[in-house]
């Protein structure tokens, strides 16, 4: 794993070689495969919910009126979709425990 507390594709794909038994690129493939999908569902507007681990949930946010803190102007926020990700309660659990 990565020294730096960055979790990478190649830290999820070597750890299914080891865990898993599956070749080096058959681990690659696999890992881009699960997150292309999690992709192509967030990209048609759904809910991905993986067990035990938590939810990936997109909002629209409307337009609201924003301040420059340096200026103290205020500025126009364009209404937007945010992505938000709550943790399930086993996971937090699990943070907690190891923090």
């Amino acid at each position: 794993m990565a020294v730096a507390g960055t979790l990478t594709r190649a830290d999820l794909a070597e750890s299914l070689h080891k865990h898993v038994g599956l070749s080096r690129i058959d681990s690659a493939r696999l890992v881009e495969q699960i997150l292309g999908h999690l992709c192509d569902a967030l990209a048609k507007g759904e809910q991905v919910k993986i067990s035990s681990f938590g939810t990936f949930v997109l909002r629209d946010k409307g337009e609201r009126v924003g301040r420059n803190p340096k200026t103290g102007v205020e500025v126009p926020i364009a209404p937007r979709r945010v992505l938000t990700f709550r943790a399930s309660q086993m996971m937090r659990e699990r943070i907690v425990k190891a923090g």
